[in-house]
């Protein structure tokens, strides 16, 4: 299955940057990073079956293991991409959210698009490191 992070902006030549590249290069999984402009831009079509995330501050707050299991129950399910999108510094509007399958919190706490961006890419290293069963993650 795809990991396929949509985000809003440009990320540049940042420390940020420098952590999604790290995590790219670790993730054994197909990744992709697609940037848009804060408005407008074409989302790419997904590949079929997919599920979309939308990364959103009022979203599921989810421990890194539940994440996991539910990217691998999506590829066990045939899920061919799980798309996660993040949005502009407005956030995304009701009518996206409305048609996601899963808003994804990372806290009550508003976040930098950029350091969602890390973050993230942390996230579905530390997740496919988890299904995998390598020691990376340390739970509890």
């Amino acid at each position: 299955m795809r990991l396929h992070v949509i985000a809003r902006g440009k990320i540049g030549r940042s420390p940020e940057a420098e952590l999604v590249a790290r995590y790219e290069k670790r993730i054994g999984w197909p990744f992709r990073v697609t940037e848009l402009p804060d408005s407008g831009g074409t989302i790419p079509a997904p590949l079929t079956p997919a599920k979309d995330v939308l990364l959103d501050e009022r979203g599921k707050l989810m421990s890194s293991e539940d994440f996991a299991a539910l990217l691998g129950r999506w590829r066990d399910d045939g899920m061919r991409e799980a798309r996660f999108l993040i949005g502009a510094a407005d956030g995304h509007g009701d009518e996206a959210r409305d048609s996601a399958d899963l808003l994804l919190g990372f806290g009550a706490m508003t976040w930098p698009h950029l350091m969602v961006r890390a973050m993230l890419a942390e996230q579905l290293y530390r997740a496919t490191t988890i299904i995998a069963g390598h020691p990376y993650h340390r739970s509890g």
